[in-house]
């Protein structure tokens, strides 16, 4: 198919495309933690991964070549909001431990609490991969949330197993340890989404008219893993971390990248 794309089959590129994009959006959402940062990001990455589609050799599945599309460009992507507003675990810490969450007044517009609870819920737990550094939130999405093997997820970084696999467990306690002392969703902390949804309201954190994952079409974890073939045995630990929900790719990046398969730039696009 690949060489049926390369070739100017347009059915065979557009075939390829739509079944890396949610694997490209999703990565890209936990990298870069908002949707809006997600969608630019992904439609660079598909459209690089079309450009680049004839250097394809066939030495590593397609969609692990993908991927390493896809991490080098997230690893050096700094468009998006928090390469210039970091986030720390302390800073996050701090926030829960003394942010004034009772001084704020209803700021709900009339939306039911337990849909924005839910939003907040996805939010908070999305940007607070942001707390990790750029490879170590890498090392943790892809052995977490995609479950990749340790031999696969070490050439897409560029490392041996043994060592992705010790950063992978470091990370994972690492996030462990703060959903355990802060969280009251996943650990025994004492912060309760429902209780900050005002907070994040007036912190611009959340807009009650204008959901996102709530609104977005969620994909079971077992189609996910259906499209790759190599896995490790999930641990105990991992399942800690079942807040990474997978998501559709947005209509806007569909629509976009539909456009981008119609137009009579693409051919232009591939060739230079």
């Amino acid at each position: 198919m690949v060489d049926q794309a390369t070739a100017g089959d347009k059915k065979a590129l557009e075939t390829l495309v739509c079944d890396v994009q949610d694997l490209v959006f999703n990565l890209s959402l936990r990298m870069l933690g908002t949707f809006a940062d997600a969608e630019d990001a992904a439609q660079d990455i598909l459209l690089k991964m079309i450009t680049h589609l004839s250097s394809f050799r066939g030495d590593s599945s397609f969609t692990t070549w993908v991927f390493r599309i896809a991490v080098n460009h997230l690893k050096n992507y700094k468009k998006h909001m928090f390469a210039h507003r970091p986030l720390s675990f302390e800073y996050y810490g701090d926030d829960i431990e003394n942010g004034k969450i009772r001084d704020v007044p209803d700021l709900t517009q009339n939306v039911e609490k337990d849909l924005l609870t839910e939003e907040l819920k996805m939010s908070c737990t999305n940007v607070m991969l942001q707390c990790l550094d750029t490879e170590s939130r890498c090392i943790f999405i892809l052995g977490t949330m995609f479950r990749i093997d340790s031999g696969i997820a070490g050439e897409i970084l560029d490392m041996t197993p043994q060592a992705y696999r010790q950063r992978l467990s470091r990370v994972r306690k690492k996030m462990a340890d703060f959903l355990g002392q802060y969280c009251g969703e996943y650990g025994g902390g004492k912060c309760r989404c429902m209780d900050r949804v005002n907070y994040a309201i007036q912190s611009h954190r959340l807009n009650p008219q204008h959901p996102e994952y709530t609104s977005s079409v969620e994909i079971s974890a077992e189609t996910m893993l259906q499209v790759k073939r190599a896995m490790e045995d999930i641990d105990d630990l991992s399942q800690q971390f079942l807040f990474c929900k997978p998501y559709r790719s947005s209509e806007r990046t569909k629509y976009l990248i539909r456009e981008l398969l119609d137009s009579t730039q693409l051919s232009v696009i591939r060739n230079s």
